[in-house]
């Protein structure tokens, strides 16, 4: 029998992200409005999170001041993350992502966790990497798992989705003392799993842009098949005619046996790999 030992804060909020069906996580990212604008009216937005809950996702990440706003039977059920940091599309340098929010304002607001934004090769990079190692002290300190987002993305980088590049960030997310990171999918599970292998932490992968149902399904397989812990779909979600179908369409595909998903199978990665472990218990 396996014993499940919650030594921490950490480890317990941390249980909260991951569906204890499947081992893996479904993080929708609603955090877009600062930086791009409202994804939808205040009404809608909350018909988003609710659909969200009813229907398989596993956690909302969003920013500090919209939790005020999300109904309170959402959170019953939902995992909630604070995002730390952002900037506008309109600023001069839309890499150049700024602190907003310290650790200790997401636990007081009732977070389970927190992520912070990183954009590896950006001009900012330095300020951004102390950002997220100020976080990860804070998250140590009070209990608090961190996703940390990295990204390859900057003047230098002409393929953000690189395997090279991809495994250096997830690396990187490790190394600052992230929990688990977020990274571009590489759009290989062959390629992924070699991410996956290379972290000593759960890896999950970024959406990206707006896909159909077929495409939609076959990726989250794909990533499956690569061992990740999961996925992060913001804009396959909220910009979908129908959030409720594809909240389920993403939870089925990431949740169910390989025998249940519809749609055209995932290739098999080189070697048999399984969801990466997550961290152990940290001491508080």
């Amino acid at each position: 029998m396996e014993v499940v030992h919650h030594s921490s804060g950490k480890s317990l909020r941390l249980s909260r992200l991951i569906n204890p069906v499947s081992g893996r996580t479904f993080v929708v990212p609603l955090d877009h409005s600062v930086a791009d604008g409202p994804v939808a009216s205040a009404p809608a937005f909350r018909d988003i999170a609710r659909a969200v809950s009813r229907n398989g996702g596993d956690a909302l990440l969003v920013h500090k001041g919209r939790i005020r706003f999300l109904p309170g039977d959402v959170l019953r059920g939902t995992a909630l993350v604070v995002h730390l940091n952002g900037i506008t599309r309109h600023a001069p340098d839309a890499n150049a992502k700024v602190r907003l929010a310290e650790v200790e304002e997401a636990l007081e607001r009732g977070a389970d966790a927190v992520s912070i934004h990183i954009n590896m090769g950006s001009d900012t990079e330095a300020e951004q990497l102390g950002d997220l190692a100020r976080a990860a002290d804070g998250c140590s300190r009070w209990g608090l798992p961190l996703i940390a987002m990295v990204y390859p993305r900057g003047p230098r980088v002409s393929d953000p989705t690189d395997p090279e590049l991809v495994a250096h960030a997830a690396s990187l997310a490790a190394d600052i003392g992230a929990d688990i990171a977020k990274v571009p999918y590489t759009g290989s599970p062959v390629t992924m799993a070699e991410v996956v292998r290379s972290c000593p932490i759960g890896v999950i992968t970024a959406g990206g842009a707006p896909v159909g149902d077929r495409q939609l399904t076959r990726t989250v397989g794909e990533v499956v098949a690569s061992g990740a812990l999961g996925v992060a779909m913001g804009r396959n979600v909220w910009a979908s005619p129908d959030v409720a179908a594809s909240v389920r369409l993403v939870a089925d595909a990431l949740h169910q046996p390989a025998a249940a998903r519809s749609g055209d199978s995932a290739p098999a990665p080189a070697a048999p790999v399984r969801p990466a472990p997550l961290p152990e218990p940290v001491q508080i």
